[in-house]
């Protein structure tokens, strides 16, 4: 009876990791191939890897994407960790009344989707780009700034935060320590799990951020790698070898991020704290 259940507990686990693990194999599958055999549908590995490579360097600028989107998903990671935590961090040692209100409307902010405040966002730029190009339409800071934390992000590490040992923020304070000496020296390196796993959220949705990059990324010269690979896709013809090829290495990035921090993801997921 045991023997049974754990086979058919295999063969479910088996065929789920199937069908999570099939796309992936098919898209790097269908990047060795050229556009007729993938709209054929052919499973075996082809030769035309580097061929579609070679085209997707010759069509677009693939170098100039890449270091778009990571100059904007690194800038945004690191600034919204530190604004996220620092609010997290403020309304739970901190509580008043007020600052649950405050933490309350936070939350109701949730509900909001974003194309909802995508109309009066794209006003607020285009009205500052004659007097403070910098922050206007086409550059990265507008891409940014909408970005650089969520309301989602801030509960993150406030619940984090409810797991954290206040006899450490006693003992700081003893010490003569200030708050934000006990916040960089104390919470910060107690709570790297969370970080981690915020860090490895924000990233991922940054990276693959289209809808707001699309209204106000006007330029090719300021197009990130979602915007490059939906071009690739609006052709008349579009050559389905290059485009995969192009989806492969736009997901290395979050693929690499992910495997190198998993362990601690899991841990700060799960509220850990070391």
């Amino acid at each position: 009876m045991a023997k049974s259940k754990r086979f058919f507990t295999y063969l479910f686990l088996g065929i789920i990791a199937f069908v999570s693990i099939f796309p992936f194999a098919w898209m790097v599958i269908s990047a060795t191939n050229q556009s007729v055999d993938v709209t054929k549908g052919r499973l075996l590995p082809g030769s035309h890897l580097l061929e579609n490579f070679r085209n997707l360097l010759e069509t677009t600028d693939l170098q100039q994407s890449l270091l778009n989107s990571a100059k904007i998903s690194i800038t945004t990671t690191i600034l919204a960790l530190l604004i996220a935590s620092l609010a997290g961090y403020g309304f739970e040692v901190f509580r008043s009344r007020t600052k649950d209100i405050v933490f309350n409307i936070l939350l109701v902010s949730m509900m909001i989707p974003f194309a909802a405040m995508m109309v009066p966002l794209y006003r607020m730029f285009a009205s500052i780009s004659n007097t403070v190009p910098w922050l206007g339409i086409d550059t990265m800071a507008s891409v940014i700034l909408p970005t650089v934390t969520t309301a989602f992000l801030i509960f993150f590490f406030r619940q984090s935060t409810k797991m954290f040992p206040k006899e450490l923020l006693e003992a700081g304070r003893i010490d003569g320590l200030s708050e934000l000496g006990i916040f960089l020296r104390i919470y910060l390196p107690t709570m790297r799990t969370t970080y981690a796993a915020g860090a490895i959220i924000t990233f991922m949705s940054s990276w693959n951020n289209y809808l707001w990059p699309l209204i106000v990324l006007q330029t090719p010269e300021t197009k990130t790698m979602p915007l490059l690979i939906s071009n690739l896709g609006s052709g008349y013809a579009p050559d389905y070898g290059m485009i995969l090829i192009a989806i492969v290495i736009g997901t290395l990035p979050t693929a690499l991020v992910f495997f190198l921090m998993q362990k601690q993801f899991v841990a700060g997921m799960t509220g850990s704290v070391k």
